[in-house]
């Protein structure tokens, strides 16, 4: 006869972990991990270190034992969580920032959503910011959508998400290849969001999904370049090359009198050989998605 005793009841393995990307930033992420290690879910939890040189290693090892760290030479910018994603065997992945944490329950829900559509490739959650928990604007915008809402996926279709803010299936991010190089680091989220639609993936926005994020109230230098840079290397990279051609002649207009605009340029053109290299334009039915989104002002941030 079978013992039911506690040493032979097994754990059930965990669907989905969390991956956190930070670098230098070592108490704002003591604020996350103390969110996250207290989720009813128990999620595994690892933290890829872009390389930092404050005490972020010897923080998590002292305070948070049970987290893992995948510790990277240098910053690797959103190619951090791919690294992640690759190192945690688990069927669903919520990243997290390290100034956003997930609601208590919101991984489960999030996992039953994903278990439920099995298209469903990437979950965009609902956003509340700081501690008053007000909408980010990006919700409207996502819910807004005129992509469409297909049978077969939990709510509107979307090409624009918060990365703290989305809980991927492995096999699929894997397949799409994660965020991308050329990108690098900001404004990543929409690349990610074409790929996998072009690998037949459904990106959706599920409102009944939450996370909690708190950004620091100043902007990093430089970020606005960096978004405009990116924006012009995705036309690039994905869009039909008038569309392409058109923005950098409209950026190459601004750069005459905006040093946003002239730094954005510089940075395009020390990226756009690796762009046209990698260069895999939208699957038409894609294409027309998103111009359909563009046309009417909802194609996310």
């Amino acid at each position: 006869m079978r013992s039911n005793s506690p040493e032979d009841v097994t754990a059930p393995e965990p669907a989905v972990g969390v991956v956190i990307a930070t670098r230098d930033r070592a108490d704002s992420l003591a604020t996350t991990l103390e969110h996250m290690t207290a989720l009813p879910e128990r999620p595994p939890v690892l933290v890829v270190d872009n390389g930092s040189t404050d005490h972020t290693r010897a923080m998590i090892a002292d305070r948070f034992p049970e987290v893992r760290v995948l510790a990277l030479s240098g910053n690797r910018g959103a190619l951090a969580r791919n690294d992640g994603v690759r190192a945690m065997q688990v069927p669903y992945i919520a990243f997290c920032d390290d100034d956003s944490w997930w609601r208590p329950g919101a991984l489960a829900r999030a996992a039953r959503v994903l278990s439920d559509h099995p298209r469903l490739g990437l979950l965009a959650a609902q956003v509340r910011v700081g501690p008053d928990e007000r909408p980010d604007p990006i919700n409207a915008a996502l819910a807004a959508s005129t992509a469409g809402w297909a049978d077969d996926l939990p709510g509107p279709e979307v090409f624009g998400f918060l990365a703290c803010a989305s809980v991927v299936r492995r096999s699929a991010y894997l397949q799409a290849g994660g965020f991308h190089p050329v990108i690098f680091f900001g404004g990543e989220e929409t690349m990610l969001a074409y790929d996998l639609a072009a690998s037949g993936w459904g990106v959706a926005y599920c409102p009944e999904v939450v996370a909690h994020h708190h950004p620091a109230s100043t902007q990093r230098e430089g970020r606005s370049a960096i978004m405009r840079r990116n924006e012009l290397l995705g036309y690039w990279l994905r869009r039909p090359l008038p569309l392409a051609a058109r923005h950098t002649a409209g950026l190459l207009l601004e750069a005459r009198r905006d040093p946003v605009a002239r730094s954005a340029l510089r940075q395009v053109c020390a990226r756009l050989p690796a762009a046209l290299r990698l260069r895999r334009p939208l699957p038409p039915h894609v294409e027309r998605a998103v111009q359909r989104m563009e046309g009417h002002g909802t194609s996310g941030p």
